[in-house]
């Protein structure tokens, strides 16, 4: 991996920003199409999953038991040659199972005993956090400080994760019944909620077929953590027009219940609205969304695409939006109906 690491070094040295994007377009279509050779459907959780990794955040899966997300998480991870770890969320689990503990060893020649920390599961490039929502606040917490400062701290020692980090976090919408519902100010470090959906009749047929038969070629590994940290430093260079940039501050600040923006329907139905940290997951995911489509520049559509992903998760409903029925993604089409694409 890190003679990969050198070659990948060595293959974007010297590469101007315009032969870059050019590179990473490339490498974003054989990505797809290597995860496509193990993941039947599900195109658009995958751009969202790839555009998590170009921005450098983390992601919520949402979906029934069934649907892949283990193994989409599993095959990303190998495509892109990062390490990857797997922590089953339970209500048992401690904080010091995800971030490690300090452990007496005692020196075989001088028989002194000394502490060694022993990394937890937290400690790789790639962490899917599965049915995060099955473990009490304390342990959630564990993942916070990880999630957004990319260390942990043990024993008052802070111990610094491989870059790149990212969390895939997973959770049941039907089977609530012993949960512990995520705090707003951890749902609020997650980048996108990406929903799973069934397949479709065909997909699900070509699932069935390939999984019931002779396995065929695994996926080849096309990027390494080299490449992707400078992919990532890439995307923060793309140029945003300032019209594109208030779009994207407009709709966020038209979710706050009693601002002079917010439509008459987000203080009926809502108790909170987004924070700032919406509005540059939009901006971030708009640009690396320009780039994985040949363009150098962000647009409207950019900003609008991603607006579900982006805010479903930090829009708080109250009990009227409840009473009523009113889904969070209803909301969030109301309000880009009520917030128009410039002139």
């Amino acid at each position: 991996m890190n003679d990969r690491a050198d070659d990948t070094s060595e293959r974007l040295a010297g590469l101007d920003d315009a032969a870059l994007a050019e590179q990473l377009g490339q490498d974003y279509a054989r990505v797809r199409a290597e995860i496509a050779k193990r993941i039947v459907g599900q195109d658009d959780v995958v751009d969202l999953m790839l555009l998590t990794l170009l921005v450098g955040g983390n992601t919520l899966l949402v979906g029934v038991p069934g649907l892949a997300k283990t193994l989409l998480v599993q095959t990303v991870a190998e495509v892109l040659d990062l390490s990857f770890s797997r922590i089953q969320f339970t209500p048992d689990l401690m904080p010091s199972d995800i971030t490690g503990t300090d452990l007496v060893q005692e020196d075989a020649e001088t028989g002194r005993r000394h502490l060694v920390f022993v990394p937890g599961p937290v400690f790789a490039n790639i962490v899917l956090a599965d049915e995060v929502n099955r473990t009490p606040p304390k342990t959630q917490s564990a993942l916070l400080e990880a999630m957004q400062e990319r260390r942990v701290t043990v024993q008052g020692t802070t111990h610094v994760l491989p870059a790149p980090f990212f969390v895939f976090a997973t959770q049941n919408p039907i089977e609530l019944e012993g949960t512990y519902p995520l705090p707003e100010a951890q749902l609020d470090r997650f980048t996108f909620e990406v929903m799973l959906e069934y397949l479709s009749e065909a997909e699900e047929l070509d699932v069935v077929r390939s999984t019931t038969s002779v396995a065929g070629d695994p996926p080849g590994r096309v990027l390494t953590a080299a490449e992707i940290r400078a992919y990532q430093a890439l995307v923060r260079r793309v140029p945003m027009a300032e019209p594109v940039a208030r779009h994207a501050l407009a709709i966020v600040r038209a979710t706050r219940p009693g601002s002079p923006q917010a439509p008459d329907f987000v203080s009926r139905w809502l108790a909170y609205g987004a924070s700032v940290r919406a509005a540059q997951s939009l901006v971030l995911g708009a640009k690396a969304r320009a780039l994985t489509r040949g363009r150098a520049h962000v647009g409207f559509e950019d900003i609008r695409a991603l607006a579900k992903p982006v805010l479903r998760h930090r829009l708080l409903r109250n009990f009227h939006a409840e009473a009523e029925q009113v889904t969070v993604s209803t909301i969030v089409d109301e309000l880009l109906a009520a917030v128009p694409v410039p002139s």
